[in-house]
């Protein structure tokens, strides 16, 4: 047989060195440990109902891993359990299947009293809640603004709803702390759940979820939280918002009695303001108005848009001593602290499709991604420092945790032997960690 013809002039030969193409997971890895993730985990999530099943963290942490790594679904939890190098650096020993952690997931998400697992959900989201206040606790602002939106994950899963856009999937609630980009808290939703639903009680919510020295001093969302309780409970609690106007008819009448004189340039269009009030709200609130021309489609002359010169769109605030400009200015915030952070949880941690089956197993991976995501701002900010600030985590994927690296073993010590080039980063990034866990991680929580 001939030799094989190849585009490029090197040959291909096995080893039975230990290498690993991902050395540098191993440092979020150990930046897991100095948190405390698997003692955190033990703590909240019920354990194996018998003594041959694997404890919660068992299941937990591969997925973390995973999905900072870069995978898509549990079946690229085979490749971390075939990559023996680096579960041999994370002390991942004993590892289930992919099956066995899909099975686990369907355990943890069921409600129903008494069943086995029956407070796995509850107990990732106090997990969760645990690893947000050890991060806001190491920022020195002790007031925040929440944003909250709800993002529609498209699932063709029988047991999968319809949801207002038209297509079958899930309509999770997400709540941001626009100032760190954390994750206050979720909540998985069905697909045919309204986005005006619980938006008071999930502001709520993430309140709860402070610590005790902070608080959340300002609120902004979109139009489904146009809603005079949320008004009302703002003005009592003095929070500030701005909050997406619904245009009913009582919100069209006082646009269309907003005199032209009162109308001012504002970016590509106009800006107007006025005084509102819902029937429920305790206080008038400032209706601010931006108005855009509006191009004309030839599909609608019969329309009852056929002739309409604006198109209108309004914010409701309670926000003072500033003009209407600068209240838009602010709400349009939004759009980078909560959509574009959204798109990275999706996109960056792969929460735009559902793996499992069933809502409940899928509503566990989603809090699993929001506790991948969360560790891992708290990754690039404590442990990779200044010079990786604003990195998403493909930047990181591609510059740190695919480095490749060879285990080597003498006597009873491990060595993990990487390009000199990286070295001292992957060095000072240990040392980081190691402060972490000095400084107690994020302990469990007695309430």
């Amino acid at each position: 047989m001939g030799s094989l013809q190849t585009v490029l002039p090197f040959k291909l030969a096995a080893t039975d060195e230990t290498l690993t193409a991902q050395s540098g997971l191993a440092l979020f890895g150990e930046y897991l440990g100095a948190m405390g993730v698997s003692s955190l985990i033990g703590h909240e999530l019920p354990g194996p109902g018998s003594t041959a099943g694997y404890a919660p963290s068992a299941h937990v942490l591969p997925v973390v891993l995973m999905l900072a790594g870069g995978g898509r679904s549990l079946e690229d939890l085979r490749v971390l359990r075939r990559d023996l190098a680096l579960r041999g650096l994370l002390q991942l020993n004993g590892m289930p299947s992919s099956d066995a952690t899909g099975d686990w997931m369907r355990r943890m998400g069921q409600t129903n009293p008494g069943a086995q697992g029956s407070e796995g959900l509850a107990g990732l989201q106090r997990s969760n809640r645990c690893v947000f206040r050890r991060l806001l606790r190491q920022d020195d602002r002790q007031d925040y603004t929440l944003d909250i939106d709800a993002t529609q994950i498209v699932a063709d899963k029988r047991e999968a709803h319809y949801t207002y856009k038209g297509k079958k999937g899930y309509m999770p609630m997400v709540g941001h702390i626009a100032e760190l980009d954390l994750i206050a808290s979720h909540e998985f939703r069905e697909g045919n759940a309204a986005p005006a639903a619980r938006n008071l009680e999930f502001m709520q919510g993430c309140e709860a979820n402070m610590p005790k020295e902070k608080r959340i001093a300002a609120i902004r969302a979109d139009r489904a939280a146009y809603q005079a309780s949320i008004f009302n409970w703002c003005e009592e609690s003095d929070k500030v918002f701005a909050i997406g106007a619904d245009q009913d008819a009582a919100v069209k009448a006082v646009i269309a009695a907003l005199p032209e004189s009162g109308w001012k340039t504002y970016r590509d269009g106009e800006i107007a303001e006025t005084v509102h009030c819902m029937n429920k709200t305790a206080k008038a609130f400032r209706l601010i108005v931006m108005r855009r021309p509006r191009e004309q489609d030839l599909f609608e002359e019969k329309s009852a848009l056929a002739g309409q010169k604006w198109r209108y769109h309004a914010i409701a605030s309670n926000r003072g001593n500033e003009d209407a400009a600068a209240t838009m200015e602010w709400y349009s915030k939004r759009g980078d602290c909560s959509e574009n952070r959204i798109k990275d949880l999706k996109i960056g941690f792969a929460m735009e499709r559902m793996p499992c089956g069933t809502f409940e197993a899928n509503a566990v991976f989603f809090s699993i991604g929001v506790l991948t995501y969360n560790l891992y701002l708290g990754f690039r900010s404590e442990a990779l420092g200044s010079g990786w600030v604003r990195s998403q985590v493909q930047t990181v994927r591609w510059r740190l945790f695919q480095t490749a690296g060879k285990i080597v073993r003498h006597g009873r010590q491990v060595y993990l032997k990487i390009g000199a080039a990286m070295l001292d980063a992957f060095t000072e990034i240990r040392e980081c960690c190691a402060r972490i866990m000095r400084e107690g991680g994020a302990v469990p929580e007695t309430s």
